[in-house]
């Protein structure tokens, strides 16, 4: 995994901050506090990439609607392909919860 050379007591503490979350409101609180606008855009937007793109989307349809980067979307694609699968478990789990 990428994320292996940042592992770490910072690190955990991020996540484990980020597990302590009890709902959307404390995430909006959280985030708010802990990035930037543009930073918390592009993680959301990396996420709507990873939906559409297990929907079948063509990479024109995600830019369109997105605005995200043909990049961005390789990068994303790739993950799903190749990575560590935490997109398809997050997916999978909101989707279950709808």
């Amino acid at each position: 995994m990428q994320i292996d050379k940042l592992r770490g007591k910072t690190l955990d503490q991020l996540f484990e901050a980020i597990l302590s979350l009890k709902d959307l409101e404390e995430c909006y609180l959280f985030f708010d506090d802990l990035a930037t606008v543009n930073e918390i855009q592009s993680l959301a937007q990396r996420l709507e990439v990873a939906r559409m793109l297990r929907e079948g989307y063509t990479y024109h349809k995600i830019e369109t609607e997105t605005g995200a980067s043909t990049a961005t979307i390789s990068r994303v694609k790739r993950c799903l392909n190749y990575g560590n699968d935490g997109y398809q478990m997050t997916l999978d789990r909101v989707h279950n919860n709808d």
